[in-house]
């Protein structure tokens, strides 16, 4: 298979190193498993954390004479990712055997695809920024295939003072393999292709996207070269499980071969690990290549064959894909680009934010959700689903403001109050006195208290319109932020005779 290399040399990517600027060639594979109720082979359950070797039948244990038989909820679930990556739907794929040892394999071998996976090339674009002018930089990344295997069971090594355990619960259970083309030239890159595609996992629900559990593990191979050089030797780290971990993986292992190589020194192929806690990468074994696997047919299995109306019907299934969602958001709703981005990254999120938006200003709905509502979330450690303000508080709140009862910063205030107490947005305002003050004349009385206490401020203020925003404070602190701005900052000008 000849390796297409589409991506021109960018300044912005480059490693300097001793005598001369280096280029990382990062092509990454996703271990996605399945959403399903049931194994790729048989009916034993895929739920997590179950007691182990719980969830285990004859079939994943290769006990003689078990025939593995199809789940077609897992074919129908790789066909609706394929869509999702825009890529090629192959009408006709097989089933081979992919043979290594490993003592949580118990059949000696993987059922996994090879020669022609049920998935082809595809594409997922990223979107690479803020840069200083606030621009962002969309990348396309080429899917090479996506294929369906087996998963491997778990060895367990710290459960016992001269024996390693096996847990079987996971062996079975149905992956998809995503395959990137050596299209990424940064962390950077590979931390945002990463997430898009979890993003788009998640927004279809064929994976839950959750790499602390390990139901999505990334092996990087990376390599690098001088710029318009023909590709490296390339090391594989394996089973990665989080996102920023690969970033981490990246950095590292580029600089590792850089270094190499500029001792003279050649790139061995092999296969690394990353220990997270030294922030390096660590020889493991050389790299196999595809001989070495013994690939065969599976005899048990025919060819796995489906038609163009299939397709055509799981395609209807497909809900707003993560770019729809943002261009949508972008043109029919005005919102930044960044602002965008940030909402669409979990649908979880963006579906929050719709409820709340509707019938409101789309804008400041935005603002309150990243700035206010995520922030504290992501203080806690939460999850949206987590989230202590339903989508009908958090709407009430933002009504008071609009309609001039509550100012934004008493709406701060009130925010913290859901938070911690919960309760009815409307009564809190009600029983705690907390609505905005827009009588002028008693806003009046307070604005010439303050004037008369600071004289000298007032002769500087009328030179010094700046310092408006002084008494301003002033005003809010002695009211307890209840004035009404507006009101406070026309009564100010008009006592102190500052024409606008």
């Amino acid at each position: 298979m000849s390796i297409s290399d589409v991506r021109k040399p960018n300044k912005k990517n480059m490693i300097s190193g001793i005598n001369s600027t280096w280029e990382v060639v990062v092509g990454i594979e996703v271990h996605a498993q399945i959403k399903s109720q049931s194994k790729l082979f048989s009916e034993s359950s895929t739920s997590f954390g179950a007691h182990p070797n719980n969830n285990v039948s004859l079939i994943d244990s290769a006990m003689p004479g078990m025939l593995p038989v199809l789940n077609k909820e897992c074919v129908c679930q790789a066909i609706r990712t394929g869509l999702a990556l825009k890529a090629q739907i192959n009408l006709k794929s097989f089933f081979e055997r992919k043979h290594y040892f490993y003592p949580d394999l118990p059949q000696g071998y993987q059922i996994s695809q090879f020669r022609k996976p049920i998935i082809g090339e595809g594409k997922i674009l990223i979107s690479i920024g803020q840069d200083k002018k606030g621009e962002f930089e969309d990348i396309e990344i080429g899917i090479e295939r996506l294929h369906l295997e087996q998963d491997a069971g778990k060895s367990i090594h710290d459960k016992h003072p001269s024996m390693s355990l096996i847990d079987l619960n996971r062996s079975g259970i149905g992956l998809m393999e995503i395959v990137s083309k050596p299209d990424i030239r940064s962390s950077q890159e590979a931390k945002a292709y990463l997430s898009k595609l979890r993003s788009i996992l998640r927004y279809i629900e064929t994976c839950d996207g959750n790499m602390e559990k390990g139901s999505m593990r990334a092996d990087i191979n990376i390599s690098v070269r001088r710029p318009g050089q023909p590709f490296g030797t390339r090391c594989e780290i394996k089973n990665v499980n989080s996102i920023r971990f690969v970033g981490q993986a990246i950095d590292y292992e580029a600089r590792r071969q850089i270094e190499i190589l500029e001792q003279g020194k050649q790139i061995h192929q092999e296969t690394r690990s990353f220990n997270a806690e030294e922030g390096k990468t660590h020889s493991l074994r050389s790299k196999e290549e595809a001989h070495d696997y013994r690939y065969f047919p599976d005899p048990d299995l025919p060819p796995l064959q489906f038609n163009q109306s299939f397709v055509d019907q799981l395609a209807k299934t497909l809900p707003e894909l993560p770019d729809d969602r943002r261009n949508r958001l972008i043109y029919d709703m005005d919102l930044s680009p960044y602002n965008a981005s940030v909402l669409i990254a979990e649908k979880t999120i963006v579906d929050y934010f719709e409820s709340v938006a509707k019938g409101r200003n789309s804008k400041m709905t935005a603002n309150w959700i990243i700035n206010d509502l995520l922030g504290a979330l992501n203080k806690r450690g939460l999850s949206i689903e987590e989230s202590p303000i339903s989508t009908n508080q958090l709407g009430m709140i933002l009504d008071m403001i609009q309609d001039g009862t509550i100012s934004g910063k008493i709406a701060k205030k009130l925010f913290e109050i859901i938070w911690n107490e919960g309760g009815n947005p409307l009564v809190i305002v009600e029983q705690r006195g907390m609505k905005q003050v827009i009588d002028s004349q008693t806003i009046e009385k307070t604005v010439s208290q303050i004037i008369e206490e600071n004289p000298d401020k007032a002769m500087q203020a009328k030179k010094q319109q700046k310092l408006v925003g002084w008494f301003i404070g002033q005003v809010m602190k002695r009211t307890n932020g209840q004035a009404h701005p507006e009101i406070v900052n026309a009564l100010i000008k008009e006592k102190l005779q500052i024409n606008t």
